[in-house]
């Protein structure tokens, strides 16, 4: 009866020790609480809900004290790198992550979205690519600024690409250049995309005069099935010769968009739109999410890292606004300034801000159409310059002292 009761109380003991009440710490439930207000702005307010609820959710799983064995795996002490994990211990969470640790949801997302996508808008209009190149801008101050704030080569080419406003590519890009800011830049990009209404209307109006934001622009040409089948073949050779880099991406989101537009194979189209989409969202949300544990995400890094995100996202909108306006004043009002904002990479809702802006000032003014120009544009654009920065800088990812690329800028302006 002794042995029995002695055995009894280990039982409980065991119980007791493995509760997380007894593993967790402040930064666990410190990024708890941060999950509980991502989930509010997703399911209450609405804010980029399918990635951001999923997101908010693997956020709140890893941190749940203890689970992080359970739902992710054991990591050898001081080494919390992905392949590290032990066999034997790998949770539902590590095989979730495989496909961002080997990049494969980034480009499987942009299939589905190049098969949601109508790209005529932008073959009706070519010159909307200027404007999707002047929201680049802010890619490129960002890594600047990131350097100058003492982050690697790599890593400020990873924060830069939040400017972009588009988080498939801010992931691949992150993964492949600095693998432990995944969760941070991945949060920041989805947020910033968001608050897309309320980051943008505010430049928007600073920006623009109501007389320009009064234009009424012509409605663009109809674009033939010809036209809309050879323009992902042709861009993707064009683009894939000169940078193999941004294949990935770019390729499959022009075959995605040539499912669509061929008309041959309306079940592929169908399955990338819905069934492929919406399962490769759910796991690239929760795996992302569960990459954000306290330890790691609550540091000084994530507050820089999230305010260069900012920036980087008001200066691509600023140069996607005053690219749209020097070609107002050289069309001689042809253009309305407001479809500039669009520029940026979260389609189709900045093409959707253009159109209500516009709206408020003439209720029968209808941009949308116009504003998919530059918003398709800003989509091919982050995939170019995500090629140009794994191009340029993947070679540093060994740690390289962003001192390097300060000097070389330096050097140049001298």
């Amino acid at each position: 009866m002794l042995q029995s009761a002695v055995d009894f109380g280990k039982i409980f003991g065991n119980l007791y020790e493995s509760m997380g009440f007894m593993q967790g710490n402040w930064q666990n439930y410190v990024m708890l609480l941060i999950s509980f207000v991502l989930m509010y702005l997703a399911i209450v307010k609405k804010f980029e809900p399918m990635l951001l609820l999923p997101i908010a959710f693997g956020m709140f799983l890893i941190n749940i004290p203890g689970a992080e064995k359970v739902l992710w795996g054991v990591h050898p002490e001081g080494d919390n790198s992905y392949d590290a994990v032990e066999p034997a211990s790998r949770g539902l969470l590590w095989y979730l992550y495989f496909g961002v640790d080997k990049v494969i949801y980034p480009p499987l997302i942009f299939l589905g979205i190049g098969a949601m996508t109508d790209f005529g808008p932008l073959i009706a209009n070519p010159k909307s690519m200027l404007i999707g190149a002047g929201a680049q801008l802010g890619i490129f101050v960002a890594f600047i600024l990131a350097a100058a704030l003492g982050f690697s080569v790599a890593a400020a080419a990873a924060i830069a690409i939040i400017g972009g406003a588009d988080g498939p590519t801010a992931i691949l890009v992150t993964s492949r250049l600095a693998s432990d800011y995944v969760p941070t830049i991945a949060i920041a990009a989805y947020s910033y995309m968001a608050l897309i209404p309320i980051i943008q209307k505010p430049l928007m109006r600073l920006l623009t005069t109501k007389k320009e934001r009064a234009i009424r622009m012509k409605p663009l040409r109809q674009v033939s099935k010809l036209e809309k089948i050879l323009f992902p073949v042709i861009v993707t050779l064009v683009v894939g010769i000169i940078l193999p880099d941004s294949i990935a991406l770019l390729g499959m989101l022009m075959l995605g968009n040539l499912f669509k537009e061929s008309g041959v194979v309306g079940r592929l189209s169908t399955q990338a739109q819905n069934g492929l989409m919406n399962t490769i969202t759910i796991f690239l949300g929760i795996a992302v999410g569960s990459k954000a544990k306290g330890e790691i995400f609550l540091s000084l890094d994530t507050l820089k890292i999230i305010g260069i995100g900012l920036f980087a996202f008001i200066i691509g909108t600023i140069g996607g606004l005053l690219v749209a306006k020097v070609m107002c004043k050289i069309t001689k009002g042809q253009i309305n300034p407001l479809i500039g904002s669009a520029g940026v990479s979260a389609v189709p809702m900045a093409a959707r801000i253009s159109e209500d802006v516009g709206r408020e000032y003439d209720p029968q003014n209808h941009l949308l159409m116009h504003a998919m120009g530059p918003n398709v544009a800003g989509v091919i654009g982050s995939a170019i310059a995500a090629g140009v920065l794994l191009a340029c800088f993947g070679g540093y990812t060994d740690g390289s002292a962003a001192q390097s690329v300060l000097n070389a800028i330096t050097s140049i302006s001298a």
